[in-house]
């Protein structure tokens, strides 16, 4: 009889970490009868995040259905945050602190039932990896668990591969050579990842695999150029893990009025705009994109979120959208387009009506967009989107840009002040929107993000590349037990 085997999982509490996390778990709980998986949550102490802690409650409350998969939420430390000012230092401490919860917790529960079940590693989110020290500790194997992709995970080795931080790189020749892209990189579009690229290059090859939340026939190259490096530990990509329930119960009636909106409409008629959960823009760019929309005659439906006010990291919605948008916009527009605030994503991306997704490129986005065959164009804003759209557009193939260098997140290094980004004309938007609606039988594009639809869900069926990663991730947890 197998043996009884407990894994634990420890996300970055942010919606987008956790919902891969518990994905790639349940992912795993599918295929081992005799898994458990502890899933470790933590609760940031600042800008508490209102979907993540209605995911959790859904999580904690869905225990009973699936015993094997038990969300412990770990108590705050708010002690050991004081003095501690900016951003980056708490959360430092944050995790510091969070450490002895973790430790804690595998001692009195984990240990405990010894004779029950074995602990058989601990699987660390990119962003926590200073958790590995805890399985040291413990005598287990430490799993990295990496939310993007797997070109974007070659490209955080710069210091590995080049001797330096990929902060040094700025002032460098404008392109890089970086063994997970085909095309050489440009150094603009560097991502700001707040990660210490020495210390995450050190700490992944320390341990025993890495999960990637991808599939292999969208990044062979870079896949491949892995585990060519011997540097590297062995790489699995077991995606796409995508949460396709996340719009439920957030709220119904406007769904339902956006949904019976996209009903109306021919099917892959509709270009859909939505920048994620902090994409917002100033006014004059508001105006710009409503210009370009207007002067195309693209249906469109555009999830339009207001900034966050001062002292805010959180988006809010416009009370009244005339009084950012171009006087009668509205009223010209409303037989093909649509203007609203929250946005049902995957619901939208699932419906035949829409044809086109002017995104972010947040990974999440990205996997979902492909999993419902809908073509992007690319308008990143920060931490990893401008990687993310490079490869897209350049690498892959299967995506237009709009404003590929695009950043809400540089800083003036002189005066410490944010840099707002130039704004994108009209003119840009619409090239990238009429491009992106080309429903001609040369559009590539659209042709290979089809392909990718079927091959992303092939991945995940019996005997497809997930699949079959997932068994050998298992067969090195086995092959690790001491």
């Amino acid at each position: 009889m197998e043996d009884a085997i407990e894994l634990v999982f420890i996300p970055t509490p942010g919606m987008g970490h956790l919902v891969s996390a518990v994905g790639t778990a349940e992912l795993l709980l599918k295929t081992r009868p005799h898994l458990s998986i502890t899933v470790l949550i933590m609760k940031l102490p600042f800008a508490p995040d209102a979907k993540v802690n209605s995911y959790i409650d859904s999580l904690l409350a869905d225990e009973k259905d699936n015993p094997r998969l038990k969300p412990i939420p770990l108590p705050e430390d708010l002690a050991a945050l004081k003095g501690k000012t900016d951003k980056i230092s708490i959360f430092r401490a944050f995790l510091d602190s969070q450490k002895t919860k973790v430790r804690d917790y595998c001692v009195n529960e984990i240990q405990r039932s010894g004779c029950v079940r074995r602990l058989g590693g601990f699987v660390v989110d990119m962003v926590c990896t200073s958790m590995m020290d805890v399985a040291e500790e413990f005598g287990v194997p430490a799993y990295l668990f990496f939310t993007s992709g797997a070109a974007i995970l070659g490209l955080l080795f710069l210091a590995e591969d080049h001797g330096k931080d990929a902060s040094e790189f700025k002032d460098s020749d404008p392109d890089l050579n970086i063994s997970t892209y085909s095309k050489p990189f440009p150094v603009k579009l560097l991502p700001k990842v707040g990660l210490d690229t020495k210390e995450f290059g050190r700490r992944t090859q320390q341990a025993k695999g890495v999960i990637v939340n991808t599939f292999f026939d969208l990044e062979p190259h870079a896949l491949q150029s892995l585990s060519k490096d011997k540097r590297f530990p062995p790489i699995y990509p077991v995606g796409p893990i995508l949460n396709l329930n996340a719009h439920q119960n957030n709220n119904p009636e406007l769904e339902k009025q956006i949904l019976e909106w996209l009903d109306n409409q021919p099917a892959s008629s509709v270009v859909f705009l939505c920048f994620g959960s902090g994409g917002a823009f100033s006014e004059p760019q508001v105006k710009e994109i409503a210009y370009a929309l207007e002067h195309s005659g693209q249906r469109f439906l555009w999830a339009l979120r207001k900034p966050p006010s001062p002292g805010s990291v959180v988006l809010t919605e416009y009370t009244n959208l005339e009084e950012v948008l171009p006087e009668g916009f509205l009223e010209r527009t409303k037989i093909i387009g649509k203007v609203i605030g929250w946005a049902p994503q995957t619901a939208v991306l699932a419906h035949p009506a829409v044809g086109g997704f002017v995104s972010h490129c947040g990974w999440n986005s990205i996997l979902e967009s492909i999993w419902f065959g809908v073509p992007i164009a690319t308008w990143p804003m920060c931490a990893d989107q401008q990687a993310n759209a490079f490869q897209l557009v350049r690498d892959i193939g299967i995506a237009v840009e709009i404003k590929m260098d695009y950043k809400t997140d540089s800083i003036d290094s002189k005066n410490n002040i944010p840099i707002v980004p130039e704004i994108v004309s009209a003119e840009e938007i619409e090239i990238g929107i009429t491009s992106l609606m080309d429903h001609s039988t040369s559009n590539s594009i659209r042709t290979k993000t089809k392909e990718l639809k079927e091959k992303s869900r092939k991945a995940l069926e019996d005997g497809g590349s997930s699949f079959n990663f997932v068994e050998s991730f298992f067969k090195n947890v086995m092959n690790n037990l001491k």
